[in-house]
């Protein structure tokens, strides 16, 4: 198998110069040189509060193949096993361009004011099924995240998911551009980051940005169960998108969820698609969940993959850390149910896990909500 990279694509890709170092390869990528993997490139990054080029030394002491450096850094204190580049955020963005340009498989991009970690943990659960599926993890979806897994994306996978987020007006339409998907999914649009918006219809319009880099043919699939849908049709209109799906509670959808009622293990589910009816469990509990895994279906349907398969595939669908985890603690005859929703505190999210939470009917026990 061909590795990840190799140094002299790194320098075609990036146009920078080698010191100290040969060609080889490189299997991984890191900006944290606390997780530096045997044959990783170190990227130093410079963050608002800390410079990645600092650290440099670390990473490669910790066993990273080369270090991606500024070239300011470099005239500074020099360095062996080294690529010099002007800057190395642009040369990370280069990186996940050119691995971009050399995949093949189906990509996926992923935003919302609500749900998009949850949405893309489902998607690239399903589309595991059908093929190698590269992610992005956690929640990199910003300027550094999304090229970041850009550059990771190996050349073979079938599959790319990834994540995008933006706190200002224009940020999606320069990360999606980068990404290129095929499918553009957009969760739902809800008042987060108001504070840099005239209107809720002003983040729709931030959000739409994600077909202007939508790939020839390509889909969107959309939530109905908020009041800025038509504000998403008249953007993909604009954009050229010819194929839209959307899935939801609304009897509009071409997803309908008609059932979603929670079991002692998780929510017994039920949508409708094409005049079929498919029945599904899924081990985590919430309405806002059923919506994210079907949104899964509605992607694996638009890829060309089979319903049933994917929605067998949703079994193994676990809810992230602070994003619905369930956790049953205390002795047999004690229980305790802790559901963890502390990542996010939009207005959005807060709705789903307080519905989430009056759904909840404990055997004989009392319930908590614990707020902050």
């Amino acid at each position: 198998m061909r590795p990840l990279w190799t140094v002299a694509e790194v320098v075609n890709a990036t146009g920078g110069h080698p010191e100290g170092l040969s060609d080889g390869p490189i299997s991984s990528i890191s900006i944290d040189s606390r997780e530096i993997a045997p044959e990783a490139l170190f990227v130093a990054i410079k963050g608002d509060k800390l410079d990645g080029h600092d650290y440099v030394g670390k990473a490669l002491e910790a066993g990273a193949a080369a270090a991606l450096v500024s070239e300011a850094h470099f005239k500074a204190l020099g360095g062996e096993r080294v690529i010099v580049v002007p800057d190395t955020l642009k040369a990370l963005e280069a990186m996940g361009i050119a691995a971009r340009a050399r995949n093949r498989g189906q990509i996926v991009a992923v935003t919302g004011s609500a749900g998009k970690t949850t949405t893309k943990e489902a998607i690239r659960t399903v589309l595991a099924t059908f093929g190698e599926t590269h992610y992005s993890i956690r929640s990199f979806n910003n300027h550094w995240g999304v090229p970041l897994m850009l550059a990771r994306l190996p050349r073979e996978a079938q599959f790319g998911v990834f994540e995008v987020g933006m706190n200002h007006a224009g940020e999606i339409a320069q990360l999606v551009k980068m990404v290129r998907p095929h499918v553009a999914v957009i969760t739902t649009v809800a008042a987060a980051h108001l504070e840099f918006f005239n209107s809720v219809s002003d983040i729709a319009a931030a959000k739409a940005e994600i077909f202007l880099g939508l790939e020839p043919g390509g889909a969107a699939v959309l939530n109905t169960d908020h009041d800025y849908l038509h504000v998403l049709f008249a953007h993909a209109r604009a954009a050229g998108v010819s194929k839209v799906v959307t899935y939801g509670f609304d009897e509009s959808a071409d997803w309908r969820i008609v059932k979603a009622d929670p079991s002692p293990k998780g929510t017994l589910a039920e949508v409708v698609h094409g005049g079929e009816h498919y029945n599904f469990h899924l081990q985590v509990p919430g309405r806002h969940m059923v919506a994210n895994a079907v949104a899964a279906l509605a992607v694996a349907q638009v890829s060309g993959e089979g319903t049933r398969a994917a929605i067998a595939a949703l079994a193994g669908f676990g809810a992230p850390e602070g994003r619905g985890l369930t956790l049953r603690l205390g002795p047999g005859d004690k229980p305790l149910l802790l559901v963890d929703e502390s990542y996010n505190a939009n207005v959005a999210s807060m709705n789903a896990a307080m519905d989430l939470f009056s759904g909840i009917v404990p055997p004989g026990g009392s319930k908590v909500l614990v707020l902050g």
